[in-house]
């Protein structure tokens, strides 16, 4: 059985030579991310490049995710770089302070003073500390502390229930932004988007990044706002997106903890059924960096995500910077597998009600459909774009897709999509032709011996995008 569920794994310290990225991918890495809330544009550069030189030693191509910073709103520094927050006492935060102390704090972000009212709660350090808002008087927000605490250094500043009118993008991130076009990433995670317009305003200036270089990059949105989950916008963000991540850090301090189990199956589900991908993220495997096993309610967390639909699941510091990057991946892709299993498929029940308007739509799950009732091993989807194994991977089916495309780009941006294995096909304009080289391929794996039953589609003529228009069933030999 070969692996449905996709790993997304974050480089850093930990994960940076090309000996261990070559064990990561050895391991089961899809999707490398790097992270730009740390580094500089030369480090990014240097690591995006460090991926396309082992992947092309390994033989195996796995994508590229940018993940860009966004708007995080953080306290200043204090003057011995911590303090101890105590219930019952005052503290401000001041953003005209320099340097704070045991009473008040700078911010990086001078406009919150005019984001908050009296009775707010202001969660600090990923929710770990709660202060109340008592009054705001010009640039100071005076509080009382509710859940006390160490707070130290630009430590992360949340409102409940969101609100916040920062902007999704800074000047830093469209900077970034150009960097990871430049590098080639295959998808760009977007941080904090209250709304479609955030994801326009991104997409505009990604393709007016990528004219430079020809390949239009993918873009994700981060699902971590509260506004974000509000009934209709999130549907309206996935309209105007390739795919979202269930960014459960940020989101669970703006919405409550109790609350993000069932968004996050609510995300999957819409993500699915608009045929965007979805990235499950956040402390999946957490113990894993500094422990050689995960817990088991991180087991149980994963397995969830992996029976919610989720195309991928992400690991953050596991990979990063902790002290088992290799063995996280190993458990992780172990804990997929097993949980694939058990899943139970429905797939009639899919295509009820379901209305096509496109041909290439309607042969992609004609094909799901043909090798679901006669019980063929493989798929094999000749695409140019990776439309027709987008829409195939949307249903759940223990058939492997195989999509094969002459387009690198193509290749890459499939290493995300759930159950399928993206090729490179040899280029050819022959319709013949190409169906031979698909199945020598997929018999070469090992998936398929003579005389098992295949399912291809291709488009005819070969090489236009949306062009899949041909469905065919075929004996190996």
């Amino acid at each position: 059985m070969m692996r449905a569920t996709k790993i997304v794994a974050t480089l850093g310290p930990a994960s940076s030579s090309a000996e261990v990225l070559k064990k990561l991918m050895e391991a089961g890495v899809d999707v490398v991310r790097l992270n730009f809330s740390h580094g500089t544009a030369a480090d990014h550069q240097a690591r995006a490049q460090l991926v396309r030189e082992v992947s092309k030693a390994a033989g195996r191509e796995v994508a590229i995710m940018a993940d860009l910073q966004g708007p995080k709103i953080r306290v200043g520094k204090f003057e011995n770089n911590k303090i101890i927050l105590k219930a019952g006492e005052k503290f401000t935060l001041d953003a005209n302070c320099t340097l704070g102390d045991e009473t008040k704090v700078g911010l990086d972000y001078k406009n919150l003073p005019n984001d908050v009212r009296v009775g707010d709660k202001l969660l600090l350090n990923d929710g770990l500390l709660v202060i109340r808002v008592e009054g705001v008087e010009g640039s100071c927000i005076h509080t009382i502390v509710e859940l006390g605490g160490e707070l130290s250094n630009n430590k992360g500043i949340n409102r409940a229930g969101g609100g916040l009118t920062a902007p999704a993008l800074t000047d830093k991130d469209k900077e970034d932004l150009k960097t990871a076009v430049a590098l080639g990433a295959d998808y760009i995670a977007i941080s904090f988007p209250k709304n479609a317009e955030d994801m326009k305003i991104a997409r505009g200036l990604a393709d007016v990044a990528s004219k430079e270089f020809g390949h239009k990059t993918k873009l994700i949105a981060k699902i971590e706002r509260a506004e974000a989950v509000m009934p209709g916008v999130l549907e309206e963000i996935l309209e105007v997106s390739d795919g979202i991540m269930v960014a459960r850090g940020d989101l669970a301090v703006e919405v409550g903890n109790a609350t993000v189990p069932a968004l996050q199956k609510r995300m999957i589900r819409l993500a699915r059924e608009a045929n965007k991908v979805v990235i499950t993220a956040t402390q999946m495997m957490e113990s894993m960096i500094q422990n050689p096993v995960p817990t088991r309610a991180e087991v149980s967390d994963v397995a969830n995500a992996v029976l919610d639909g989720t195309d991928a699941v992400m690991l953050s510091a596991e990979t990063a910077s902790g002290q088992y990057p290799i063995e996280t991946v190993l458990q992780m892709a172990a804990i997929c597998l097993e949980a694939e299993k058990t899943e139970v498929h429905h797939l009639d029940a899919d295509f009820f009600d379901q209305k096509f308007t496109r041909i290439d739509q309607s042969i992609a799950f004609g094909a799901l459909f043909t090798a679901y009732h006669l019980g063929v091993k493989a798929i094999a989807a000749l695409t140019d774009s990776g439309s027709t194994a987008l829409w195939m991977s949307r249903h759940k089916i223990q058939v492997p897709i195989f999509a094969m495309t002459t387009k690198l780009t193509s290749q890459r941006a499939m290493a995300l999509y759930r159950n399928v294995h993206p090729l490179h096909l040899d280029t050819s304009n022959d319709r013949d032709t190409a169906l031979e080289q698909a199945e020598a391929r997929i018999k070469k794996l090992g998936v398929v011996t003579s005389g098992d039953a295949i399912v291809l589609t291709v488009g005819e003529p070969m090489g236009q995008v949306g062009g899949t228009n041909t469905l065919k069933i075929v004996n190996v030999k």
